[in-house]
């Protein structure tokens, strides 16, 4: 079952910048720097209360938010959703019509295995699922 929002993904294209700006923002550093050479991504976490914030800048010019930030300008990429056990999850969801970009769960940021569910079927909004390792 779909939990809590586990966080919200913003896309940038200067992280170091960004991570300024969300520090001078939220009144403290990221907690995490991570980089998810699986999704050609830079990822930092910011934590504000009981919400999670990542950053999100593209290692190399073909890479998924590359080309977000090509097509939308830098922003809102998705929402995360924690969930407890992502396979039965992705299977659940597979049943209920929903298309899947992984169909398999991967390793994500922030000790997370992960997988998304295509926007076409969810009103335009990138939806991942996070589950603990």
């Amino acid at each position: 079952m779909i939990g809590k929002i586990e966080h919200l993904g913003i896309a940038v294209k200067d992280i170091e910048a960004s991570n300024a700006l969300f520090t001078k923002l939220l009144g403290r550093p990221p907690y995490k720097e991570e980089a998810v050479e699986s999704e050609n991504v830079i990822t930092s976490f910011f934590q504000s209360g009981t919400n999670k914030i990542e950053l999100l800048q593209a290692t190399h010019p073909d890479s998924a938010i590359a080309k977000f930030i090509e097509k939308k300008g830098e922003g809102i990429h998705h929402i995360a959703f924690d969930v407890d056990d992502i396979e039965a999850e992705i299977t659940r969801l597979k049943a209920e019509g929903f298309q899947m970009i992984h169909e398999v769960p991967k390793d994500g940021a922030d000790n997370k295995r992960i997988a998304f569910l295509h926007p076409k079927g969810t009103n335009g909004v990138l939806i991942e699922l996070c589950q603990e390792k």
